[in-house]
């Protein structure tokens, strides 16, 4: 039997969206997570995430996990370090691309709805239907009305499918502008990250305070008692990535189901079979 269920709590937000001067400066001189340490608690934390899949399946729950914030704030890191230990059978990323001319016309919540998880299943959203209380109310890829009723409908949306049993976490991942940039500079000097930001992304440095508007109105309506928001302090990678595991374990009470040891069986002897010759196979060159 293995794990303890911590109970929830709500991290203030606006503590770790708005820092005091003093306390920005501060947290640049916070000591940087040794790597083989951080390594260590990835691979303990990981190992856990494992035991809540098996009892997430066993018990038939279903759950969603979003992921919202600024561009760069980390979100892909931490789905990432989430999901490379698990069974991919139960556990899918959702990362929807702009709607479609068809989808814009159908109810908002529609195209995410068919994405929910069935029982035994975890959904992990990048982004989700926050968009529209985000980059869609920033970028006017909505009118006042539609924003306006994605607020006010967004609650009771949350509630219905918490309601048909239906586990949903909300994580908002904060990152200060310094920071922002930096990464933005480290993704466009990097070929292999550069993909990552797009035209959209450029665009909303320029918004910054619009964004945090959105952001601050976006609590204000949706920050729930049934479904609240989880802010992760996301300048440092590293440990935005432990803090964030290590909560997400937190909230959902789980035994630990691993199998026995498993013993092999004896390999079956090659008696009476002939393998075809190399030469009839098409082989990988070994360049390295």
């Amino acid at each position: 039997m293995a794990k303890k269920g911590k109970n929830k709590k709500t991290i203030k937000h606006d503590d770790v969206e708005q820092k005091p001067e003093e306390n920005k400066k501060d947290n640049k001189n916070e000591q940087k997570l040794d790597k083989k340490v951080y390594e260590k608690e990835l691979g303990n934390l990981q190992v856990e995430l494992v035991k809540l899949q098996e009892w997430i399946k066993d018990q038939g729950l279903k759950v969603v996990v979003i992921f919202e914030g600024r561009d760069a704030a980390g979100k892909g890191g931490v789905i990432k370090r989430i999901t490379e230990s698990l069974n991919p059978r139960n556990v899918r990323v959702v990362a929807l691309p702009a709607p479609t001319e068809r989808e814009k016309t159908q109810w908002y919540f529609q195209r995410y709805v068919a994405h929910l998880p069935a029982a035994g299943e975890i959904v992990l959203f990048d982004r989700s239907w926050y968009n529209r209380a985000g980059v869609e109310k920033v970028m006017g890829f909505c009118t006042e009305e539609e924003y306006r009723e994605f607020l006010r409908s967004v609650p009771e949306f949350e509630r219905m499918l918490v309601r048909s049993g239906t586990l949903i976490i909300k994580y908002w991942f904060s990152v200060s502008d310094e920071e922002q940039e930096k990464r933005f500079e480290d993704r466009i000097k990097n070929p292999t990250k550069r993909w990552k930001l797009s035209p959209m992304d450029l665009q909303s440095r320029s918004k910054w305070v619009e964004y945090s508007k959105a952001k601050d109105q976006m609590f204000a309506h949706t920050d729930i008692k049934q479904v609240p928001w989880y802010v992760v302090n996301a300048d440092d990678k590293k440990k935005a990535r432990l803090n964030c595991i290590h909560h997400l374990l937190s909230l959902i009470p789980y035994q630990d189901l691993t199998p026995d040891p498993i013993e092999l069986p004896p390999r079956q002897k090659e008696e009476g079979y002939v393998r075809p010759p190399i030469t009839d196979q098409s082989f990988v060159a070994e360049v390295y």
